[in-house]
C-alpha cells in the first residue's frame, strides 16, 4: 500500500493505531527540517498524557535485556509498552530491535509492543532535541508508556535520560560503576537505581556506596530507591516495575511530575531557539561578506568584536534570503 506522506495524514492514521505511520512520522522527526518541525505542531497540542522512564548506565550494565524483561511485565498486566532505543552513533537503522536483536525478538510480533532504534541522523540540536520530539510523537499516537534507553553514560545520555519523568541508573555490582555513575552526573538524575547482575559478588559493597553517595546528596522528597535484579532470568523486574509506579504517584501527589514537565519544555524551547540562531550564524558564514571581514580582521583593519557585531546584525537579512 501506498503510504501518504502528509504529515496530517500521518498522524491521524497512528492516532487510530497505524503502525506504518507511527515509523514514518519518527523518521521525518529523526531527520529535522521542515516536516519535523509539521510534525511537532501537529503533535505537540495532542500530548501529555504518555508517562516515560529512561534507562541509563555503562555499557554492558545489561540495559537491554532489563528493558526486554520490563517490557515482559508491563505485557503480563496487559499494559501497551513502547521502546525507544537512543544510539547517538549507529548509522540509523529503519526501526530495528535495539542493539539485540535476538534479547528483543520475543515480542517483535507482539502487537502491543511498540520498538523502535534512533540515532542522531540530521536533526538540528541531535538526540537532545529529536527524542523530545519522538515522545512528542509517542504521546500523541496514544502510547501511553514510553521507555527510553540510552546506550551509555556521557553528557548526550545523561540529556536523553532526563527527558523523561522517571529516570532508571542501571549498574553492576563493583566499585566502577558505582565511581562511573558518580563521575557522569547520573546522582543528579536518577530516580531508581537498578544493581543488574546482582548474581555475581560485590552487590553489598555497590549498595553500600550508592547509599553513601545518597547521604552526601541533596533529596528533595524522594530517596532513591535500590533494586538488584538479575535481568537475565527476570528476577526483580515486578518490583522494578512497582517502584516505577511509585515513582509516579510521588511525582503526580507531590505535584513534581507537572513542575518537571513544565522545565524540560523550557529547556527544549530555549535549546531550539539557541539551535535555529546557530543555523542562521553558520548561514553568515557562507556569506561573501564573511571573507571580507575576516580579511580586515587578519590585516588588523577591524578587531573581531566590531566584525561579530557587523555579521549578527545582518543575521535576520540572511535568513531571509
Amino acid at each position: 500500500m501506498v503510504r501518504s506522506r502528509d504529515p496530517k495524514v500521518l498522524v491521524a492514521d497512528a492516532r487510530a493505531g497505524d503502525r506504518g505511520a507511527l515509523a514514518r512520522l519518527l523518521s521525518y522527526v529523526e531527520r529535522g527540517g521542515v516536516l519535523a518541525h509539521e510534525v511537532g505542531r501537529l503533535t505537540h497540542p495532542l500530548g501529555g498524557e504518555a508517562y516515560t522512564v529512561g534507562l541509563t548506565g555503562a555499557p554492558g550494565a545489561g540495559k537491554s535485556t532489563l528493558t526486554s524483561e520490563l517490557v515482559r511485565v508491563m505485557r503480563d498486566q496487559d499494559l501497551v509498552a513502547t521502546v525507544l532505543a537512543i544510539d547517538p552513533s549507529s548509522p540509523f537503522s529503519g526501526g530495528a530491535i535495539l542493539g539485540d536483536r535476538v534479547r528483543m525478538q520475543e515480542h517483535a510480533l507482539d502487537e502491543g509492543v511498540f520498538i523502535r532504534s534512533m540515532a542522531t541522523r540530521g536533526h538540528l540540536g541531535g538526540l537532545a532535541l529529536a527524542t523530545p520530539q519522538a515522545i512528542r510523537v509517542l504521546d500523541a499516537a496514544r502510547r501511553p508508556w514510553v521507555l527510553i534507553e540510552t546506550v551509555g553514560v556521557g553528557q548526550v545520555e545523561v540529556e536523553v535520560a532526563s527527558s523523561t519523568d522517571t529516570v532508571v541508573v542501571v549498574v553492576n555490582p563493583g566499585w566502577g560503576d558505582s565511581v562511573q555513575a558518580n563521575k557522569a552526573g547520573l546522582m543528579e538524575i536518577a530516580d531508581l537505581f537498578v544493581i543488574n547482575k546482582a548474581d555475581r559478588a560485590g552487590v553489598g559493597d555497590t549498595r553500600r556506596d550508592l547509599e553513601q553517595m545518597l547521604d552526601l546528596s541533596s533529596l528533595d522528597g524522594w530517596r532513591p530507591p535500590i533494586l538488584p535484579t538479575v535481568a537475565s532470568d527476570g528476577k526483580g523486574l515486578v518490583e522494578l516495575w512497582d517502584a516505577i509506579g511509585a515513582h509516579q504517584d510521588h511525582l503526580v501527589t507531590s505535584g513534581e511530575l507537572e513542575r518537571r514537565r513544565a522545565e524540560r519544555l523550557d529547556k527544549e524551547l530555549r535549546r531550539i531557539v539557541i539551535e535555529q540562531l546557530r543555523a542562521r550564524a553558520r548561514a553568515a558564514f557562507d556569506d561573501p561578506a564573511w571573507d571580507q571581514l575576516n580579511a580586515d580582521v587578519l590585516a588588523r583593519r577591524t578587531d573581531p568584536w566590531s566584525a561579530a557585531d557587523e555579521i549578527v546584525s545582518r543575521l535576520d537579512e540572511l535568513a531571509g534570503s
